[in-house]
């Protein structure tokens, strides 16, 4: 039997590397420019990865886009979310009409927002019950995910849009890493105790039922996951073979990420982390995969926020880098 993940496995599999040369390009001009050596700090780290993975040894930002993933759940029939799943669905109509917080922050800094809707009058199986999705479902789910980047943005920030997904979330970190839905489970859109009890408890029963199928990251992803996950991993694949560099949101998003890196560790090398959110669980996830977040602002609300101020700000240390005066055109002494 054809296995339905053999082309996305061999997609993260042979990952291309970054363009070592642009980063040296970048750093030459970075020791000309009108400041002490470092002094901007993950600033100029910002501008280096620009460089490694667009392939450019002076990086662009003039197309950078956020994408949103939006997808339903047949978990939430358990009381893991202090919203009704239909929100999802009222949720990608404020994106589009820009009442959103992220539409807000792409439209004042110049950044373009695209959201996919996926079935979301279908949710995913309740993981409680039933697999998420069939491999099948799962794997044509990450190819869709794929064509988020057919415009070719310069960079790409990922977020997503799901009620009930911060549970679905933790589920494959357990999956992933081990410990129980206590382990893993937050608050998410704000339940109370005994909202956050039964999250756990959804956890801890999804693993129990699936507990012999879990013998991968794509398939822990089809019996756990969400299609807004698994698109999103479908866009950060695509995006590493196109020279596109991308930037995780926040705890659900980086869900996708963990996938990548549980199958092959490098296949999120091109990828930056917005932030670290305020579920708790999530910074024990960026600590698992060895990845620092550029930002720690207390956020939690998802829909690619963190992301995109992440984004802003690499926007900000490119311009730095692209405007700023050298020692020579300024006529100021460089060190002796």
């Amino acid at each position: 039997m054809t296995n339905p993940f053999a082309e996305i496995l061999d997609l993260l599999a042979l990952v291309p590397g970054g363009d070592e040369e642009a980063v040296d390009a970048v750093r030459q001009r970075d020791r000309q420019l009108t400041k002490p050596a470092g002094s901007l700090g993950r600033l100029e780290d910002m501008v280096e990865w620009l460089a490694r993975w667009q392939g450019k040894a002076m990086p662009t930002l003039a197309d950078p886009m956020v994408v949103i993933f939006a997808g339903n759940h047949g978990v939430t029939d358990q009381g893991v979310s202090a919203y009704p799943r239909e929100v999802t669905a009222q949720m990608v109509r404020n994106f589009t009409d820009g009442g959103a917080a992220i539409s807000q922050i792409c439209a004042q800094h110049e950044v373009n927002l695209r959201v996919f809707e996926l079935a979301l009058e279908l949710p995913t199986g309740d993981i409680t019950q039933v697999a998420a999705m069939d491999d099948k479902m799962c794997a044509a789910t990450i190819a869709y995910g794929m064509e988020a980047i057919a415009g070719k943005p310069d960079a790409l920030a990922i977020g997503e849009m799901g009620i009930g997904n911060t549970t679905i979330a933790a589920a494959i970190y357990a999956a992933l890493y081990g410990g129980t839905g206590a382990d893993w489970v937050g608050r998410g859109t704000g339940v109370d105790s005994a909202g956050l009890a039964r999250k756990a408890d959804a956890v801890d029963r999804a693993l129990a039922r699936h507990a012999a199928e879990l013998s991968s990251p794509l398939a822990i992803l089809a019996r756990l996951g969400g299609r807004e996950i698994a698109a999103m991993l479908g866009a950060l694949v695509a995006a590493r073979h196109q020279k596109i560099p991308v930037v995780i949101d926040g705890f659900v998003a980086t869900a996708a990420a963990a996938i990548a890196h549980a199958v092959n560790p490098e296949a999120i090398d091109h990828c930056l982390f917005g932030h670290v959110s305020a579920e708790s669980a999530h910074a024990k996830v960026l600590e698992k995969m060895g990845v620092m977040p550029v930002l720690d602002l207390g956020m939690r609300l998802g829909e690619g926020t963190g992301a995109a101020l992440a984004l802003v700000l690499a926007k900000t240390a490119l311009h730095l880098h692209t405007n700023m005066a050298t020692f020579a055109s300024a006529g100021v002494s460089d060190r002796s």
